[in-house]
């Protein structure tokens, strides 16, 4: 039977140092680097013993992702190269391996080739080198289960079926006989139904048929399926499970439905990089970055921005329910024709890849902003739709009037800012469809970006300017719900990220997100957590630091209270309590309003009394009449609590856990402003990734806890203003 064994441990890297994979070649600091630091060669070498049971078996070497254009050699014999940064690949050892010890080789290449995409132009990203995903090391039978695509035609029905396409792996060009079987079972491992072909062929297809009390995969209910695929040949037997999900997606005029109801779609872009480590952190990151987006966001969707990613992501977004718009690397950037044909290249392995995720509802076929080019991209979607006729294909444009190749229009709208570059138009959150297509006819159009870099916003920049992100944010998400053409919109972006010297800020970071880098809520990120139902979780975020002298001239009207409470009450000073209902007159679209407090809720004498003595607030949030949630503001914040809070206390042995360090007032709010540094320090079985002194940065910071191995760990944060803060994981 298959073995598949973690390959992953002690990885020689340059010839000196001894490391685990995932690994980084060149760690960033935070800001104001040089990219460049990452853009040469590099190499990593591991020595393992073959096993004598290995005779007569398939041997082989799998990457789950190498940046960039790696070779793979053993014993000094080239093997295989790949040029691609994002997919898999896997060399075969069989027929190479000698008796006793073996070295493998793996040299990657950092720098931008112009003949690999996304590199030829100028990209709004960093693609870190390394070997950043994980290594397994597969044996099993001489003739084996490939690759297999398994698709459920009629889950609309009430009796549904499955399908499965698979291919077989025979290198050695063996004669083929045996069987192969598809078990169908649900979560618990419970078999549902069977069905066996032989085998005559190096590919098949089998079909189960009349299947009822199937659950589908939506939402709110991600039910998810395992098909057991079993083939027994006289070389040997072999097994795989592969998890699926029953699921209909459509786009049409009047916009999108999963599985025949009408759902508006409502996300964020994702990139994959963290500070320092850039892309290489493993499967409880990836995790935690897919719970982040549903459960913390409240988004039912999300873009990976600009390349496929990690399949523990992928993973998660099954598991939670959240549906993935994925698509090929690129940058607006378009090369010559042995660059084009490496981005057809990337089609077919971004689909066979991830071709069985239920989460996945699009592949974006065309490169992010680019140009129209008619033969390539009519390419990029014959190739998809050959692959995988059951999803449709998007590409990402901001030229208005652009070709449409694809079966959904996707278009990336930054009007809204443009009133502010000398456009003679007034302030407009999104164009209506046929301004933007150019066509006779209305289509399926969905918003892929808005926002980010018409007003990048960082964590600690003034109120004001806060307070302007977040209504930029609710006034797109206001547009696309009130518009039956528009089937969804995806902002830019959900996370800062590091970029290069021609983007950002100048410090290498692009502060678009709604969230920082370390994954801290702007207070922007409350604009999409609102939306979601107050049952699943309330929401109060007043946008304010509340500080009498924060804003131009002072006090802290307007007032943006992001809610999906019903009203509020604001307590202030010696005033009664007053109630102020959501601003639904101006957001009559949103599933829910906010509540804007401005000069038209006080009377003469209690905005005379506003701001000119500070004094605390409460602010409280009532749904159905009955209060749900509470806030309070102090006048006189200082520091009074340095909180350390792990995402997790357990954790696997060989995972990161993801730590937020704030300092609160005597409220519990952060303290905006506060600068002083921390030290952190780790011991036990982990290291810490990053520098272990640290500025906080808008009154907080992130870490990343790294396990190496089963065990204790501790972590201690320490400041000068107050104790320090010790905390206990557990890896195992």
């Amino acid at each position: 039977m298959r073995l598949r064994t973690d390959f992953n441990d002690n990885w020689l890297f340059e010839g000196r140092d001894t490391v685990r994979l995932p690994h980084n070649a060149v760690d960033l600091p935070f800001s104001y680097f040089d990219e460049k630091s990452y853009q040469r060669r590099f190499s990593y070498q591991k020595t393992f013993a073959a096993d004598p049971g290995w005779a007569g078996k398939e041997v082989s070497l799998r990457f789950d992702g190498a940046m960039a254009n790696a070779m793979v050699s053993l014993n000094g014999v080239e093997l295989i190269t790949h040029a691609d940064g994002y997919t898999p690949f896997e060399a075969r050892l069989t027929g190479r391996l000698q008796p006793g010890d073996n070295t493998v080789t793996v040299e990657i290449d950092g720098s931008e080739n112009s003949d690999i995409p996304p590199f030829g132009g100028v990209i709004d990203y960093l693609t870190y080198a390394g070997l950043y995903r994980e290594a397994w090391l597969t044996v099993k039978a001489p003739v084996s289960i490939g690759l297999h695509k398994i698709e459920t035609p009629d889950v609309l029905a009430a009796q549904k079926s499955v399908t499965v396409d698979v291919a077989l792996d025979n290198p050695q060009g063996l004669a083929l006989s045996g069987t192969l079987t598809a078990t169908l079972r649900d979560a618990a491992g419970a078999a549902l139904a069977s069905t066996s072909a032989t085998v005559t062929g190096d590919s098949l297809r089998l079909a189960m048929d009349g299947l009822s009390d199937i659950a589908l995969w939506d939402l709110k209910t991600p039910a998810l399926y395992h098909l057991e695929l079993s083939l027994q040949t006289p070389q040997g037997d072999d097994a795989t499970s592969t998890r699926f999900g029953f699921r209909h997606v459509a786009f049409t005029a009047e916009g999108f439905a999963l599985n025949g109801k009408p759902l508006k779609l409502r996300g964020l872009n994702r990139h994959q990089s963290f500070p320092y480590v850039g892309y290489a952190l493993g499967k409880a990151a990836q995790e935690r970055d897919a719970e982040i987006l549903k459960h913390e966001l409240r988004l039912n969707t999300v873009r990976t921005s600009h390349y496929p990613q990690s399949s523990y992501f992928l993973d998660r977004c099954d598991e939670i329910g959240l549906l993935v718009f994925e698509e090929i690397p690129g940058w607006q950037h378009i090369g010559g024709a042995k660059w084009k044909a490496e981005s057809v290249e990337n089609v077919r392995r971004m689909i066979r890849r991830d071709w069985n995720h239920p989460s996945i509802f699009i592949w974006g076929v065309r490169i992010n902003e680019s140009q129209d080019d008619h033969d390539f991209y009519a390419e990029t979607n014959r190739v998809a739709r050959s692959l995988d006729a059951t999803r449709p294909t998007g590409g990402v444009r901001y030229i208005s009037e652009s070709e449409l190749l694809e079966d959904v229009y996707t278009m990336n709208d930054f009007i809204l800012g443009n009133e502010e570059q000398g456009g003679n138009r007034p302030r407009t959150p999104l164009r209506p469809q046929q301004e933007v297509t150019g066509l006779d006819r209305v289509v399926p159009y969905m918003i892929t970006e808005f926002g980010g870099h018409m007003y990048p916003t960082k964590s600690h920049d003034q109120e004001q300017r806060q307070a302007e992100h977040v209504l930029r944010h609710l006034e797109v998400l206001n547009a696309m719900y009130g518009d039956p053409q528009i089937a969804g919109a995806i902002g830019w972006c959900a996370f800062d990220y590091n970029t290069h010297k021609d983007f950002g800020s100048g410090d290498r970071l692009c502060h678009h997100g709604v969230m920082d880098m370390f994954r801290e809520p702007k207070f922007a990120a409350s604009v999409y957590a609102s939306q979601g139902d107050p049952a699943e979780g309330v929401v109060l975020t007043p946008v304010t630091f509340w500080a009498r002298g924060e804003r131009n001239i002072g006090g802290v009207l307007p007032l943006i209270v992001l809610t999906n409470c019903d009203e509020i009450e604001l307590t202030y000073g010696k005033f009664a309590p007053k109630r102020i209902a959501t601003a639904r007159a101006r957001f009559p679209h949103l599933p829910y309003a906010p509540v804007i407090v401005d000069q038209t809720n006080f009377t003469k004498e209690e905005l005379g009394h506003w701001g000119m003595t500070w004094e605390p607030a409460t602010i409280k949030g009532f749904v159905d009449g009955k209060q749900v949630a509470q806030t309070q503001f102090v006048c006189d914040a200082v520091p009074t609590t340095l909180q350390v809070v792990p995402d997790a206390d357990r954790i696997g042995a060989n995972d990161a856990v993801r730590v937020m360090v704030r300092m609160l007032d005597q409220a519990g709010h952060k303290l905006p402003f506060y600068p002083e540094p921390v030290t952190i320090t780790v011991s036990g079985n982990a290291r810490l990734l990053g520098p272990s002194l640290v500025p906080l940065r808008a009154g907080s910071t992130g870490l990343w806890v790294q396990a190496t191995g089963a065990g204790p760990i501790e972590l201690r944060v320490h400041c000068d203003r107050l104790d320090a803060t010790t905390i206990h994981l557990t890896a195992e």
